[in-house]
């Protein structure tokens, strides 16, 4: 199945990352992307804390499409497994 976009679920200031999830099917996929990477997609200042929701929403195409490429890839991390960005992955 293709994934779609799921919710956006918060930043976690502690580790630094933003949690959003994707859908398969009915199935929800657990994603995460560092802050960051974030920045770096968007090559200017680091963005406040508050304003991190507003910065995934203008950048949710492309992180988005990272996620899926990843999760064709079955490239998993954590317990449960999900899908980790960085900014690593943005480059190439």
């Amino acid at each position: 199945m293709t994934l779609t976009s799921g919710r956006y679920i918060g930043l976690e200031y502690d580790r630094m990352i933003v949690l959003f999830s994707m859908q398969d099917g009915p199935r929800e996929i657990g994603c995460a992307i560092s802050t960051s990477a974030m920045d770096d997609l968007e090559r200017g200042p680091k963005v406040a804390p508050e304003h991190r929701e507003a910065q995934f929403t203008r950048l949710r195409d492309r992180i988005e499409a990272c996620a899926a490429s990843k999760y064709r890839a079955c490239e998993f991390e954590g317990t449960p497994p999900g899908i980790v960005l960085r900014s690593i992955d943005f480059r190439g």
